[in-house]
C-alpha cells in the first residue's frame, strides 16, 4: 500500500508517493521521475530511478529502474533524498525555466535545444556535451577566478561557477552542489570566495595536490595485475611520483594480493616491504 503526501498551493510542492514495489523494494513518485531504493551486495544500497512510471507503485519492479544517483545508507535516507527531490522539484517550476530553440553554435558543437534561466543566461545540449552560455554582461558576475573569458561553461564542473555567480537562478540543491563542486575541483577558488582555508578532507583537489606533494619522491603504481608466476601476489608497475610519461623511470613490484588497493590518488610503493621484481610478467607484452 502507498502512501501519499499532498501538496498545498502555498508550497507547490509535487505529490510525493511513498510505498513497496512487487518485489518488495521501497519505491517513490514524485511527478514523472520513479525512485526505488536497491541492494548492490554486501549490504549497501543505492539510489536508482526510473521516467513516467504510469502503473500503481505496487506493480513497479526493479527492471523499471535504470539511473544509479549515489548511495543511500537505509530508508529513513532514502525518504530524505525524495523529499529533497520535491522540493527542487518545487523550486524548478518557480524559477520559470523555458525551453527555447536557438540557432548558435557552441565550443561542443550546434545547439540543438536549450533552456533559458534568464535573460543572457541559456544553458545548451548538443549532439555530445553542453553548457551554459552568458552574455558579457552576465558573464562580469562570475567570480574572476572562475570566470571564462567568452562565458561558455561546460556541464559537468564548471556550470558551477555560473550557480555560484548567479545563485538566484539556481535551485537549494543546485546551489550546494556548486559548492561541493568548485570546493572538489577549485579549491584555491573556493578559499578566496569564502575567506578560509580548506583542511584535509575537505577537497578531493586539494587532497590530491597534498599526496602528490608527500610521495613525490616514492614509487607509484600506475598499472597492476594479479600475478601468475608468483601465487598470492599482485604484480605492479610504479614510477617515481606516479609520473606517465614516455622518460619516466618504471619499476616492478609485488605486492600481497590482500593488500593491494589503489586508493584515491595510487597506491605507494613501501621497498622495506614490497619486494622489487624483474621475474616473468604477467602483463601482456611488458618489456620494462
Amino acid at each position: 500500500m502507498s502512501t501519499i503526501t499532498p501538496s498545498s498551493p502555498a508550497s507547490r510542492l509535487p505529490v510525493v508517493e511513498f510505498g513497496r514495489s512487487a518485489d518488495d523494494l521501497p519505491v517513490a513518485r514524485v511527478g514523472d521521475t520513479a525512485f526505488a531504493m536497491l541492494s548492490n551486495g554486501g549490504g549497501r544500497h543505492f539510489l536508482a530511478t526510473g521516467w513516467r512510471l504510469t502503473r500503481p507503485l505496487e506493480e513497479w519492479t526493479r527492471r523499471d529502474f535504470f539511473g544509479h544517483c549515489g548511495l543511500v545508507v537505509d530508508e529513513a535516507a532514502f525518504r530524505a533524498l525524495v523529499k529533497e527531490n520535491a522540493e527542487h522539484q518545487r523550486e524548478v517550476a518557480a524559477l520559470g525555466r523555458r525551453e527555447v530553440i536557438v540557432q548558435v553554435s557552441t565550443p561542443w558543437g550546434p545547439s540543438q535545444g536549450a533552456t533559458l534561466y534568464a535573460e543572457g543566461v541559456l544553458f545548451h545540449s548538443t549532439a555530445s556535451h553542453g553548457g551554459f552560455q552568458l552574455t558579457p554582461r552576465r558573464n562580469c558576475c562570475i567570480h574572476p577566478a572562475l570566470c571564462r573569458p567568452k562565458g561558455f561553461y561546460e556541464e559537468d564542473a564548471e556550470w558551477a561557477a555560473v550557480a555560484q555567480g548567479l545563485p538566484d537562478l539556481f535551485t537549494t540543491r543546485e546551489r550546494r552542489q556548486a559548492d561541493e563542486t568548485i570546493r572538489n575541483h577549485w579549491p584555491e577558488a573556493w578559499e578566496r570566495i569564502h575567506g578560509r582555508t580548506l583542511g584535509p578532507g575537505d577537497s578531493r583537489e586539494r587532497d590530491r595536490q597534498i599526496f602528490e606533494r608527500t610521495h613525490a619522491e616514492d614509487w607509484i603504481v600506475i598499472a597492476a595485475v594479479r600475478s601468475r608466476h608468483r601465487h598470492g601476489f599482485t604484480e605492479v608497475v610504479a614510477t617515481r611520483g606516479g609520473t606517465r610519461n614516455d622518460r619516466a623511470r618504471e619499476r616492478r613490484f609485488l605486492v600481497p594480493v590482500e593488500e593491494y588497493q589503489a586508493g584515491p590518488f595510487g597506491f605507494v610503493i613501501d621497498e622495506a616491504r614490497h619486494p622489487a621484481y624483474d621475474g616473468p610478467s604477467s602483463f601482456v607484452g611488458y618489456r620494462g
